[in-house]
């Protein structure tokens, strides 16, 4: 079912996966950019279902809020919703410094439970730090190709994660929900060596994907098992014809 989505941050993450939930079919509107003409292109972009407003426009009727602005700017485009009591929260945003060389949160707390205070009744949901805008349309093109790419994600509330999920999946991905919000402390650092990965002299249109190997040793197992049972066999009848003899 389509979603009234409003996105507080037009750059390359905000704007994109915006642009990506419009094509998917979702009702985007565009805010909080120091160019009008900034939100107008990303509009055009996404086509039919793009649209352009103020924070407060974006967040007036909106089934979820995607939060992708630098830390900095975090307070500031708060105000410039009103109110967000009941809403759902979509951050990406990390907590890094102003130069953006070290997170100012995380060793006792995270960005998203920070900004979960700073709102309080609003459901907050960590997601989509963890991959680079870079890759965000290569995943969608692909989305009905093959094994889908996987993305963590966390919050407390069950209704505002399923909301999310189904975007991920309408990104193009595989949601992994790693629990609850406080397991955004183990996201933002994630995000950050993913980032040192895919900016660190290679391609930045990288993805992840956990494997499993749970059942390996069960199947191992079985064919060992197999494996002795014929030799087992073989023996019987080697034992038998030798015996006939």
């Amino acid at each position: 079912m389509p979603m009234r989505i409003g996105i507080l941050g037009s750059g390359l993450i905000g704007g994109k996966l915006g642009i990506v939930f419009a094509r998917a079919g979702h009702d985007v509107i565009f805010s909080y950019s120091r160019s009008r003409k900034k939100l107008d292109k990303l509009a055009r972009e996404a086509g039919a279902n793009g649209h352009v407003g103020t924070p407060a426009e974006a967040a007036s009727d909106a089934d979820l809020l995607l939060l992708a602005v630098h830390w900095t700017r975090v307070d500031d485009v708060l105000k410039q919703t009103a109110k967000l009591s009941s809403k759902t929260l979509l951050s990406c945003s990390l907590p890094m410094s102003a130069d953006d060389s070290h997170m100012v949160i995380g060793h006792t707390c995270s960005g998203a439970e920070a900004l979960a205070a700073k709102v309080p009744k609003t459901r907050v949901v960590s997601a989509f730090s963890t991959v680079p805008s870079e890759v965000l349309f290569t995943v969608f093109e692909r989305r009905h190709h093959g094994t889908p790419p996987d993305l963590i994600y966390c919050g407390d509330s069950k209704a505002a994660k399923k909301m999310v999920a189904t975007l991920i999946r309408d990104v193009g991905f595989n949601p992994v929900d790693i629990g609850e919000l406080r397991a955004a402390r183990l996201i933002e650092p994630f995000s950050l060596a993913v980032a040192r990965i895919a900016y660190g002299g290679h391609s930045p249109r990288l993805a992840y994907r956990f494997v499993r190997f749970g059942d390996q040793p069960q199947a191992d197992t079985r064919r060992h098992s197999s494996n002795r049972s014929i030799r087992q066999r073989r023996s019987a009848a080697a034992s038998h014809s030798r015996s006939a003899t």
